[in-house]
């Protein structure tokens, strides 16, 4: 096995699941500070910002990590566009909670509901037809469609609740226009986080409990993975798939970091 330099973590699914705890992955977070290996926390959650992801990991999950080690699909969306709009227009439109708006504000984004140059749709829980038919008409009108990410579900205690790609694709199907996409499983969010590190893509493992978002992220970005069946994918599933995982464990319990998976 590879002696990795980087590990990008995934959050829900693969560290907890809403409010429920997953012991295995404090325990694999704490031997990763004990030895002193980055890692930064991959989220495609847009819905918080980094100091309440490190505060809700703190107080609820009693996993205790700095704001340097989370980008959120949030960051991300607002780098990218940030990069795209350049001098140019920046007014947008969002569906979305804090977390992704706070991002694009602090990138020089102002809100336009009728005219926006970009429309970004993200998780949003207080999401009303209004919020939808302000974002499906400003698209028809011309403006880019932008999409967080692609998750059609996230694991909660409840359950297996509606994702932001849920969201995202009502808008699709409403305006029959395909979004651009920031969040896992495209390589952007990946690219960004390892810029921030200073690791090449080689030297860095992904570890996410999704095969559609977090795996297929680092296939994309040319990241060696390691499944963990905590979450949303199941060993039925992926073996269904053409390209599998670098690894797979079903506990992060089982992932050693010096000779891989231990089952």
């Amino acid at each position: 096995m590879k002696d990795y330099q980087a590990y990008l973590i995934d959050l829900d699914g693969t560290v907890y699941a809403g409010s429920k705890r997953y012991p295995a992955a404090k325990r694999f977070v704490e031997r990763l500070q004990a030895v002193g290996t980055a890692f930064k926390f991959v989220t495609n959650n847009t819905t918080k910002l980094p100091v309440d992801v490190v505060a809700n990991l703190a107080d609820n999950h009693d996993i205790y990590v700095t704001t340097d080690n989370v980008y959120t699909a949030g960051l991300a969306t607002a780098d990218f566009l940030d990069q795209r709009a350049g001098d140019g227009d920046r007014t947008v439109y969002v569906v979305g909670e804090i977390g992704l708006r706070q991002a694009l504000m602090a990138k020089g984004f102002t809100v336009d509901e009728e005219h926006p140059r970009y429309v970004v749709v993200g998780l949003d829980s207080d999401v009303t037809y209004e919020k939808f038919a302000k974002a499906i008409l400003a698209i028809r009108s011309g403006s880019t469609f932008i999409g967080t990410n692609s998750d059609s579900n996230i694991p909660k205690a409840r359950g297996l609740m509606p994702g932001a790609g849920a969201l995202v694709d009502l808008v699709r199907y409403a305006t029959q226009t395909s979004p651009i996409f920031v969040g896992k499983p495209e390589p952007i969010i990946l690219q960004n986080s390892l810029a921030q590190l200073g690791v090449a893509p080689q030297d860095a493992l992904m570890v996410g409990d999704n095969y559609q978002t977090d795996i297929l992220a680092g296939i994309h970005a040319g990241v060696d993975t390691l499944l963990a069946y905590t979450g949303v994918s199941t060993p039925e599933q992926v073996a269904q798939e053409t390209i599998q995982p670098t690894y797979t464990v079903s506990s992060l319990d089982h992932w050693d970091l010096e000779v891989g998976p231990r089952e």
